[in-house]
């Protein structure tokens, strides 16, 4: 069903996603890098939508593409939007650089109806190997920095992610595994085999 990996080939993540909204929403990107998902969404799904990105050649790419964006820093919450403002809230793979993973997703969960996650599963079987048999932080193609250098403050797994939802009060609806080279197993074992994954949440 969610096998469309068309619109950004190198993030399946962002295609999924783009899937899971329905036309005509309200968005809200929050680590809404380039913009090219909000690009995406307003002209292929009528959806009216808003960024929020911390860097600013990323907002200046934002601009060209005639997206909304403001400038701010994730860590400093989002007290300033009002509850359910938005049909969707989305944070794709920026969760692991946040100050307070939990915090932000209950926020989320709070401004938007149902909230969009993806993020880099650190229990991907390659990042297990390399920790396993080399005794060294994994330097993979989702995980690309070493351990020096990394914006990841938080890595963590598929399994972490469904347990910190669980002990802040947020129910999972969906989850769809993004590694279109081994769709299936990923689909069985999302742990072991997804690079990353999408889940759609809410409260509870």
């Amino acid at each position: 069903m969610h096998n469309n990996y068309q619109i950004f080939t190198e993030r399946p993540d962002l295609s999924i996603i783009a899937e899971l909204i329905e036309k005509n929403s309200k968005v809200i990107d929050l680590g809404c890098g380039d913009g090219s998902l909000l690009d995406y969404l307003t002209k292929a799904k009528g959806v009216t939508g808003s960024g929020i990105e911390l860097y600013q050649d990323m907002i200046i790419e934002c601009v060209k593409k005639g997206v909304s964006v403001v400038h701010d820093n994730l860590n400093n919450g989002l007290s300033e939007i009002k509850d359910k403002t938005f049909d969707y809230a989305i944070l794709s793979q920026t969760l692991q650089s946040v100050d307070k993973a939990d915090d932000l997703l209950k926020e989320m969960a709070r401004v938007g109806k149902k909230v969009l996650v993806s993020f880099i599963n650190f229990g991907f079987y390659k990042a297990r190997l390399q920790l396993m048999f080399c005794g060294k932080m994994p330097v993979t193609k989702s995980l690309p920095y070493q351990w020096y250098n990394t914006p990841n403050i938080h890595l963590g797994t598929i399994n972490d992610f469904r347990t910190l939802c669980d002990s802040i009060g947020l129910k999972i609806i969906k989850q769809i595994s993004a590694n279109k080279k081994l769709k299936t197993v990923s689909e069985y074992w999302p742990n072991l085999f997804a690079i990353t994954c999408v889940f759609m949440i809410e409260e509870k």
